[in-house]
């Protein structure tokens, strides 16, 4: 028995991921991490790994995670592939029709969704080919060369090469959207078109249900009628009703051109008939009679262009009163998690514009300031008899003697595959630094000789240092951070292994995700 899941599925499931995003019971988040990606894999950068998609793999994206930012419903659209016009191209039309046994072309794609059957023009107006020029003499199409830049609601030609394009506008992207959702390969969509009002006039304007607006051409036949002589009101037969069509013949007694009058209604099939109108001769002509999709052109423009995909849009950059993205060390990864859950809590969502994803230290010393650490390199903390806490730093801060850090199960005996270590340095459980440990809060760092300690008379979430607040980011209790964010909680529905970048203080990343359905 044969089955498919059909290109609509998925064009749902686009519409329904946005919903979900928008929906106050979700929360969605962008997230950056993996500050040493190289030591994972020597050749990362010039070839990043696969992710992997299995539980395990899912924590240790958790460990490696620095900071999220939240995904709101204007960071969300669907998107299709972008087509830019070009002059002297060839593109397809739209055909209700396409199928292995029947491509379209020039293209030769299998199915519509395949298809170059619209553009985008140089004004960022998008518009859908109706017709590409296609008769018995050009069976692929015609070159076109004259750019739609209209906005009539009627389909047309777009100027006067007579290159045989007729185009429909659809609609014109936003100059912000332009910002956020265009890119190389991807061009955005209007969201909610059936409700939207800046398409009213293309979405009420759409041809009623069922509406021809083209005739084919596919054999001009031979005897056709009477030489030099345009036939009007040629129905339109099928399971519409009402379409009419103008034919003209040509001096060789052959169909020269076939233009729609009257688009009639109702049809999801239909045939030129020239019956009792136009006498068939030596051999009759054939024809192509191409249907609308439900509603017409316009009426749904995402199974009309077949917006299976959605682009989330992510800006991240330095915040002085947030600095929950570090700089001075690099992230490899990016990502998002639906629904994480704030610290502590197995119901809560998280719902912070922005969150770190790391713990930190808040230190104290006579050197403080002037102490260096190196990106990723080993702190330690003894906690108790035989029991130390190690740590990678993230990066730290000297004016305010915050250091964040990351733990993985690399610290506690275990390979990065999930291993045992057979001869751990610091044993087999993984040890939190606490400011309340049995040396009371000492902290050495691995390679350096000062030793500085752990602020335990610390909490807050700034600091003032000479009459300057200084906002750190996340909470701090007897100088110990934990991370903003539950570990291990929502789903990440998406990973992405990149080379390693360093971040600085003046950097932005504009991060944009295609999710295809």
């Amino acid at each position: 028995m044969s089955a498919i899941i059909t290109d609509q599925l998925r064009i749902l499931n686009a519409q329904n991921f946005i919903a979900g995003v928008a929906s106050t019971s979700n929360s969605y988040y962008t997230f950056v991490g993996l500050p040493n990606a190289t030591e994972i894999s020597s050749t990362w950068n010039s070839s990043p790994p696969d992710p992997r998609d299995n539980f395990d793999q899912e924590f240790s994206y958790w460990d490696t995670m620095i900071a999220l930012k939240k995904i709101t419903p204007s960071d969300v659209k669907p998107v299709i592939k972008k087509i830019a016009w070009q002059s002297g191209i060839t593109y397809d039309m739209y055909r209700h029709d396409i199928r292995a046994e029947n491509r379209s072309k020039p293209s030769n794609a299998f199915s519509l969704y395949d298809a170059n059957y619209y553009v985008m023009n140089s004004d960022y107006r998008v518009y859908i080919c109706l017709h590409n020029g296609t008769s018995p003499d050009y069976p692929e199409g015609r070159p076109s060369l004259d750019e739609p830049t209209f906005i009539d609601l009627e389909p047309r030609e777009a100027g006067s090469s007579g290159d045989g394009y007729i185009w429909k506008y659809l609609y014109t992207i936003k100059p912000s959207d332009i910002i956020k959702f265009d890119t190389t390969n991807y061009m955005p969509v209007p969201i909610d078109w059936a409700t939207n009002s800046d398409v009213a006039a293309v979405r009420d304007n759409a041809a009623t249900s069922g509406q021809i607006k083209i005739v084919t051409i596919t054999n001009r036949g031979v005897g056709v009628g009477t030489a030099n002589r345009t036939y009007t009101g040629v129905p339109i037969r099928g399971d519409g009703r009402g379409a009419e069509a103008i034919v003209t013949i040509n001096n060789d007694q052959k169909v020269e051109s076939v233009t729609v009058s009257s688009g009639g209604s109702g049809y999801t099939f239909g045939t030129l008939d020239l019956t009792g109108k136009i006498p068939v001769g030596t051999s009759a002509p054939s024809f192509n009679v191409i249907i609308p999709p439900q509603g017409g052109h316009g009426a749904d423009i995402y199974r009309e262009l077949g917006a299976k995909n959605v682009l989330i849009y992510s800006r991240i950059e330095n915040d002085t009163s947030n600095p929950d993205f570090i700089t001075g060390n690099e992230i490899a990864r990016i990502g998002i998690v639906e629904s994480p859950k704030v610290l502590n809590s197995t119901t809560d969502n998280l719902t912070l514009e922005k969150a770190s994803a790391v713990y930190a230290i808040k230190l104290t010393g006579a050197d403080y300031t002037t102490a260096t650490f190196s990106a990723d390199s080993y702190i330690t903390q003894t906690i108790g008899v035989g029991s130390t806490a190690v740590g990678r730093v993230i990066s730290y801060d000297s004016t305010t003697g915050v250091l964040k850090y990351w733990q993985d199960r690399t610290f506690a005996g275990f390979n990065t595959n999930g291993t045992q270590n057979t001869s751990p340095t610091y044993g087999y459980t993984l040890h939190r630094f606490t400011g309340s440990p049995a040396n009371t809060g000492s902290i050495s760092i691995v390679g350096a000789a000062s030793t500085l300690a752990i602020h335990t008379s610390f909490s807050g979430l700034s600091t003032v240092i000479n009459n300057r607040t200084y906002y750190l980011g996340q909470e701090f209790t007897n100088g110990i951070s934990e991370p903003e964010v539950q570990k291990y909680s929502g789903n990440i529905i998406y990973i992405d292994n990149r080379p390693s970048i360093t971040r600085s203080s003046n950097q932005k990343e504009d991060i944009k995700i295609i999710l295809q359905f």
